[in-house]
């Protein structure tokens, strides 16, 4: 068989197989040396595809549909210096266990290391960064065709593996690149075909907490009163409710971290605290609330209060659950740590724990916490569009069965500590594995086409100058983007090096002075001002049910988003300090 064609039967085998495991998203950045994939992909009916001519952009947007389905979708691109432009998605991917599988075309070995045009080492070039490194070889007819088939599955069982993330498959092949004919099936594969599914399975296994370790262990809770558990970001609506049940039956406080998808109305009713950022600015509430045990299930926090209050107090008893084996406990205090599938591990602990009524620890913080509800929503700073204004305006607005993107920095953090809850069924999520800035507009995108649905992104203005690129991906994805844009980097004002005044605002300031008017018009999408609290929600809404991609764009003051986020702490810590004192 001549080379192009062998090119082409290996494609399309890896193509067929990705898609019977389960990977139907393909995103692509258009090159040569990738030509046989990209027409396996282009010609197989089962694949759906999204073409970027930034690699950044469309591993990002893998990274988005995988977060919003739980699916890997595959990445593809050329050889030489396009593989590097992803490694930025690779490294959220792998902190945050989001599934890819990461395809990239190499030069077979004799163009290797002879200084070939467009050739870089690709072997390994994403180092620990991937569940899984395999360099496969150039097409050749001494190579038995299973080894394609039973190459993929080993690729995605890796990335779906807990914990999940990317794998890499450098692909390696010879010119010609484009094929001359159809590809068919050998008879050695003919059973494969006609059976329809991968070649080798890999069924799930769920992993639940071992009985004689676990059974100590939901005793000691048994006994516990003062308890929190804190819940960080989880997976998917049957970990939120299977944590949520739990609760119920621990009747401990419940601190749900924005991307733990319990922030919502029927959560909180339980034993859900919104507020509890602001409830630990107060020195005298820390003090009277340091808890005897902490379960800690899921993700990282996104509160730095919270983290901090637990590193301080140190409670005897700090059991961590996550479905995998890595390790989390940066403040070097975990007592117990789960790695088991989480909800199972909550509804196994919630069948040892007996039925009993709401103590007084629980009712002691949902009493705090019901002043806060009752003080900031009257805080004046917030009725005017202030950044922190315009997270709760999303909350409040955003329509059930939406996705809602918060980007790094002050946005999910804006979040996190101002949004009490949204309605159920808005799926929450933010690139918090690395907690970078890049490639939150196409992670967005990817997230609207995992969902098949719009998707809201809260961004700031240094972020979305970093992606302006992946604006093109939205033509055709119903994407809301709110950029809050106070000229430069705002969070840098709320750390230590605001005090420098010489070199704070050249350096970490970095003032831009751009607006996005022209950048929307560029890639086509629409774009509005917007100026106060009624315009906002009246774009807002607007922009949802219209259902097509907009930039809604709010200018704010950097020295006055701190000053304004300084004056409701001050409130909140007054507040909470008088109700101690009665």
């Amino acid at each position: 068989m001549m080379g192009t064609d062998l090119n082409a039967q290996w494609a399309h085998l890896l193509v067929e197989e990705l898609i019977r495991c389960g990977v139907r998203q393909f995103c692509i950045a258009p090159g040569s040396r990738s030509t046989p994939l990209t027409v396996a992909v282009a010609q197989h009916p089962q694949a759906r595809t999204t073409v970027h001519y930034d690699e950044r952009g469309t591993a990002f947007f893998a990274l988005g549909y995988a977060r919003a389905t739980g699916d890997p979708a595959a990445w593809i691109t050329t050889s030489g210096t396009a593989l590097a432009n992803g490694f930025p998605a690779v490294i959220e991917a792998a902190s945050a266990g989001v599934p890819m599988v990461l395809l990239t075309a190499d030069r077979p070995p004799e163009l290797r290391h002879t200084g070939a045009n467009q050739t870089i080492d690709q072997v390994k070039l994403f180092g620990e960064a991937v569940r899984w490194f395999f360099d496969v070889p150039a097409p050749t007819d001494a190579i038995d065709l299973a080894f394609v088939l039973t190459t993929v599955d080993q690729a995605v069982h890796r990335a779906r593996q807990c914990p999940g993330g990317p794998v890499h498959l450098n692909c390696m092949f010879r010119e010609p690149l484009v094929p001359e004919r159809e590809p068919e099936v050998p008879d050695s594969l003919k059973a494969w075909a006609e059976r329809g599914h991968p070649y080798t399975a890999y069924p799930a296994i769920q992993k639940g907490p071992e009985s004689s370790a676990f059974n100590t262990f939901a005793t000691s809770m048994s006994e516990v009163e003062r308890g929190l558990l804190v819940v960080g970001s989880l997976k998917n609506e049957q970990e939120a409710r299977a944590v949520a049940s739990l609760s119920k039956r621990l009747q401990w406080p419940l601190l749900p971290d924005i991307l733990s998808g319990l922030r919502v109305e029927d959560a909180l009713r339980g034993a859900g605290i919104a507020y509890y950022d602001h409830l630990l600015e107060s020195a005298g509430f820390q003090q009277q609330a340091a808890p005897k045990a902490v379960l800690h299930i899921g993700g990282r926090p996104t509160s730095k209060r919270l983290l901090r209050f637990l590193n301080e107090c140190r409670p005897p008893i700090y059991a961590v659950v996550q479905n995998h084996a890595n390790r989390y406990d940066p403040s070097h205090q975990v007592s117990h740590r789960f790695d088991a599938d989480i909800a199972t591990f909550c509804s196994a602990l919630e069948r040892e724990i007996p039925n009993r009524a709401r103590g007084a620890y629980q009712r002691w913080w949902q009493d705090a916490a019901q002043v806060l509800a009752e003080v900031i929503p009257a805080v004046p700073e917030l009725s005017v569009l202030q950044e922190p204004t315009v997270a709760r305006l999303i909350a409040a607005h955003i329509p059930a069965g939406h996705g809602w993107v918060l980007a790094s920095s002050m946005p999910v953090r804006d979040a996190d500590m101002f949004v009490e809850a949204t309605s159920s069924g808005v799926f929450v999520t933010a690139n918090r594995g690395a907690s970078g800035i890049d490639g939150l507009v196409a992670t967005a995108a990817g997230y609207a086409a995992g969902l098949q649905a719009p998707v809201t992104l809260l961004i700031g203005d240094l972020a979305l100058l970093h992606d302006l690129n992946s604006l093109a991906l939205l033509r055709d994805i119903p994407v809301v983007v709110v950029v809050l844009n106070n000229n430069g980097g705002g969070i840098f004002h709320f750390l230590p090096i605001a005090a420098k005044e010489q070199v704070f605002e050249p350096f970490f300031g970095t003032p831009h002075g751009m607006t996005f008017e022209h950048a929307a018009h560029q890639f086509g999408v629409r774009y509005q001002k917007v100026e106060d609290t009624t315009a906002f929600v009246e774009a807002y809404q607007q922009a949802c049910a219209r259902q097509q991609s907009v930039i809604l764009e709010v200018q704010t003051e950097r020295e006055a988003n701190h000053a304004i986020h300084e004056q409701i702490l001050t409130r909140c810590r007054e507040a909470v300090e008088a109700w101690l004192r009665v």
